[in-house]
Formats: structure tokens, C-alpha cells, sequence
């Protein structure tokens, strides 16, 4: 009975630290998803509660050309950045777990990056991709090369901000990674040595089975952070030239904040959220363990039987 009570007592001393982190999390997270979705189904002006219509933002938002556009768009940042922060991130990772001089000078390089603020990177990168006087064109001119566009270019502008984007932030994923290598034990690698591996089959075999767990976090992670691109692209190019670089969450802004048609524009996060959350539950299958997954199932099956 008295460690009952100091069980009891225990978890209301827990329940009272966790409730603020509990009732913000409620007020800044929960709350706007639902109201998101309420006021989707509104036409709403400014300061007012709108009126009730229905399913028509989402009627007109299918029938946008431009939404199509903002789709591919949204779609090929990704294609570019993603890929690369993951693979690359892995590698770097791979390469800094090494014993050689230099890697914790190395490692603070890489990340230093991530902590700078998504205005300044933009900035950065406007002007080393600027058409003019940018410091890359600068140094192509030494080569031959004629001066480019990249910014104000519909088949270049893409690519800038993704090159600005996997500067700022495959130090992230490096670091994620590289704290799992970490994890790996250094036996079962010595003795996959021993037993004649080369560091090819002890990277397929070993190393990256290992660390799946954390790829399964650095691919959802990315794919979320890249559909929810903004800061890049509305300090480098604004969503220009011509929509070339206008993504989900800059066509969101403009909506909201620039024409001020807030219901089409909670519409339009509607749909960014559930195709997030389809594309999560996609990878989350992908990564599934499904060994392990009907080995648990049957377990609770029999759990279940004896009881």
C-alpha cells in the first residue's frame, strides 16, 4: 500500500513537470492543425470568422494551374536535395568516424553551417550566384566560361537555391549519422575482419543494416524539411523566374499574406500536410521490419489465447 502511494505520488510529481510542455504543445501545435482544417472549409476575410463554403477551396485549388506548378516545383527541390543530403551526409559521416588528424575540426566545419540563419545563408548565396558581379561567375570567367544567369534562369534558379540548401544543411545529417557509427560495435567489425571481410562487405553487411534505424529518421526528416522549404527561396528568388522556384509554403504566404484569401490559403496547408503524411507513412513501410513486426503480432496473438 505505501509504495503504492509513492508510485502514485511519483507520477503526479511527473504529470505536474509535464503538463506546461503538455498544454503548449496543445496551444501551438494540436490546435492550429485542427483549426487548419475548420478553416479550409471557409471563405474568410480579414478579422472575421468567414462563411461556411464547403469543399470549394478545394475545388478551385485542383482546378489552379499554378498548383500543379508549385507541386513539381516542391517535388524537384527535393529530388535534388534530398538525395544528396542523405547520401553524402552518410559518406561525410563515414569518413569523419575514421582515426585520422583533423576529423574534430572537421566535424565542427561541416555543422557550423546549420546554425546560421536561413536569411543569412540566402543572402550568402545571392550573391555568389548573382548573374552580375557573383563570385562564382567571377571565377569562371578565369576559365572561359560565360557569365550565368543562375538565379534569374527558369532551368538554373531551382538548382541555386538546392545548392544554398544542401550547404546549410547536410552537416545535420552527418552528424546525426555519425553519432550512430559511433554506436556500431568495434568487435563485430574486427571480427568480420578477421573472418576475411573486405570494407565493402563490412559496410553492406554490417555498417549500414546497423544504422537503418537512423536512416529511417534522416530520410523523413529531410523529406518533410525539403516539402516545407520557404526561407531560401523567398530571400533568393521570391518564387521567380516566372514560378520556376515557387514552392508549397512561399504559395501559402503569398496567399495568405499578399491576396489575404486565408481559407484558400489553410487549404493549401491542408493538402501540404496530408501529402506529408502519406509520404511519411511511405518511408515508415519502406524502413518496416516485417520479421520483427509479425514476430510481435503473433506474440500478442498468443499473449491474447492465454489469457
Amino acid at each position: 500500500m505505501v509504495n503504492k502511494k509513492k508510485k502514485m505520488k511519483k507520477a503526479g510529481i511527473l504529470i505536474l513537470f509535464l503538463a506546461p510542455y503538455f498544454v503548449l504543445l496543445f496551444i501551438f501545435k494540436i490546435l492550429p492543425i485542427f483549426a487548419n482544417f475548420y478553416y479550409s472549409f471557409r471563405e474568410i476575410e480579414v478579422q472575421t470568422a468567414g462563411t461556411f463554403i464547403g469543399l470549394e477551396n478545394y475545388k478551385m485549388l485542383f482546378q489552379d494551374p499554378l498548383f500543379y506548378k508549385v507541386l513539381k516545383n516542391t517535388f524537384t527541390y527535393l529530388l535534388y536535395v534530398g538525395p544528396v543530403n542523405i547520401i553524402f551526409g552518410f559518406l561525410l559521416a563515414l569518413l569523419l568516424n575514421q582515426k585520422l588528424k583533423g576529423t574534430t575540426f572537421s566535424r565542427a566545419v561541416i555543422f557550423v553551417p546549420y546554425i546560421l540563419m536561413t536569411t543569412l545563408v540566402g543572402i550568402t548565396f545571392r550573391y555568389i550566384l548573382d548573374g552580375n558581379n557573383g563570385i562564382l561567375n567571377h571565377y569562371l570567367s578565369f576559365l572561359g566560361i560565360e557569365p550565368v544567369f543562375w538565379l534569374t534562369k527558369t532551368s538554373t534558379a531551382m538548382l541555386g537555391i538546392a545548392v544554398a540548401s544542401i550547404w546549410w544543411t547536410i552537416g545535420y545529417n552527418t552528424v546525426i549519422y555519425l553519432a550512430a557509427l559511433q554506436d556500431v560495435p568495434r568487435d563485430l567489425i574486427e571480427a568480420a575482419s578477421i573472418d576475411g571481410a573486405n570494407r565493402f562487405q563490412r559496410l553492406v553487411r554490417i555498417i549500414i543494416p546497423y544504422v537503418k534505424n537512423t536512416t529511417f529518421f534522416v530520410v523523413l526528416t529531410t523529406v518533410i524539411y525539403s516539402m516545407q522549404v520557404f526561407g531560401q527561396v523567398y530571400v533568393m528568388t521570391s518564387g521567380g523566374p516566372n514560378y520556376s522556384t515557387l514552392t508549397f509554403v512561399q504559395y501559402l504566404y503569398i496567399k495568405a499574406f499578399r491576396e489575404f484569401k486565408l481559407g484558400y490559403a489553410a487549404t493549401i496547408g491542408v493538402v501540404l500536410f496530408l501529402i506529408i503524411l502519406l509520404m511519411s507513412v511511405v518511408i515508415y513501410g519502406v524502413f518496416l521490419d516485417r520479421d520483427e513486426w509479425r514476430i510481435k503480432r503473433s506474440q500478442r496473438r498468443r499473449g491474447k489465447h492465454e489469457k
